[in-house]
């Protein structure tokens, strides 16, 4: 009998029969069970080295050539060319949305938890959102209400509709390909591909949804009351490109640099999937990280700019994930009152979903915050 061997980089994996390790019932018939062997030890030192190969020595143009040692080629910086959003057409009053929540998920019997609430939403800073989700149809999926109720299927087919919370790349003409991307970080993908296929247009679509973790109130998850207060749902979609068409296009923003960074021993947002949704965890520290963290990111972002600006010198574009979160970066970065002024706008009128901003600098920053905690800079330069 011939039996599939598994090695690994540190240790080794093989099929042994049954009756040779201890303590295994014996079987009517012949079973093989897996058992890790001993642990190989890896080599000291690599057994070969190719050494690296000879240089060229430059020649006088009399012995008939000469070195050509050509200047790598410059690529011409990706741009933002289009730029839009939409939001749904339900808009909820912000004062009142603790009751209408309380009461679609049958739940207004929990008094302390909805009071509770009601003091989340009237410190949110959000006067209103919006969402695709209606009483009318909660009412026809009464599993999105009910605590350990199946439901994944019906909330991913919602989703899946929409296919709006992946990034879509699309090459003119004809090629098309997505990612499991959103945000700055597709801002980054984009300007690799843009830059790398001048003659390519990249379509980036981006959606933020609740109804993958709507659910009723439970006490044992009092963090969800924050995602429910805060949260809205809307969409944004960019173009991205090089080399602009003149009378055609016109450039908003050049790409100049895009990187991310996770911040060190951090378990501040992270989510679980399960059948009823998905399980959304935001730790109550997470403001002091971003403060902690965001400053030195964004100060090696804006060193990519040649004439180094100062936090108050740009524009800035960040993510509205709240009251708190902008206060954070307000107070850390030490920028005047007026620098997020676009974003506080985005979460009085929207709630927490992507920002966008309208200044007259040349230089900005924008600046999202996702699990881990990752913190995701993208330094743009104005188009003129």
């Amino acid at each position: 009998m011939f039996l599939e061997v598994e090695v690994a980089a540190q240790g080794l994996k093989e099929w042994v029969p049954s009756e040779s390790v201890p303590g295994t019932p014996t079987p009517s018939c012949e079973t093989w069970i897996e058992q890790l062997s001993p642990r190989l030890s890896l080599p000291q030192a690599p057994t070969w080295v190719e050494p690296p190969s000879p240089r060229l020595t430059p020649r006088s143009s009399s012995a008939g050539y000469t070195t050509n040692a050509s200047p790598p080629v410059k690529k011409s910086p990706a741009c933002i060319l289009a730029m839009g959003c939409a939001n749904p057409p339900n808009k909820f009053d912000q004062a009142t949305y603790a009751d209408w929540y309380f009461n679609v998920t049958k739940s207004s019997g929990k008094v302390q938890l909805k009071q509770k609430m009601q003091r989340i939403c009237d410190r949110s800073g959000i006067q209103n959102r919006y969402s695709i989700l209606k009483e009318e149809f909660l009412k026809q999926h009464p599993e999105f209400c009910t605590p350990g109720e199946p439901s994944l299927e019906q909330r991913n087919a919602i989703t899946s509709l929409l296919r709006l919370s992946q990034l879509w790349l699309s090459r003119i003409p004809g090629c098309r390909c997505h990612a499991d991307q959103a945000g700055v970080t597709a801002l980054r993908i984009a300007q690799d591909l843009a830059e790398n296929n001048p003659s390519s247009r990249i379509l980036i679509c981006c959606s933020e949804l609740v109804a993958r973790t709507f659910r009723a109130p439970n006490e044992k998850f009092p963090y969800d009351l924050v995602r429910t207060a805060l949260f809205g749902d809307g969409a944004s979609a960019a173009v991205v490109g090089a080399q602009p068409q003149p009378q055609i296009e016109r450039p908003l923003y050049q790409i100049e640099w895009v990187g991310e960074v996770l911040a060190p021993d951090s378990e501040n947002i992270e989510g679980t999937l399960k059948l009823e949704g998905l399980q959304f965890y935001l730790d109550r520290t997470l403001p002091s990280l971003v403060s902690k963290h965001v400053g030195g990111f964004c100060r090696a972002a804006l060193d990519n700019a040649p004439e180094k600006p100062g936090f108050n010198d740009i524009f800035w574009a960040v993510h509205s994930g709240g009251p708190a979160i902008l206060n954070a970066v307000e107070a850390a970065l030490e920028l005047h009152p007026e620098k997020l002024s676009a974003s506080h706008h985005i979460l009085k009128h929207f709630g927490n979903i992507s920002a966008s901003t309208q200044s007259d600098c040349e230089w900005g920053i924008a600046v999202a915050f996702g699990p881990g905690v990752t913190i995701e800079v993208a330094l743009l330069k104005r188009c003129k």
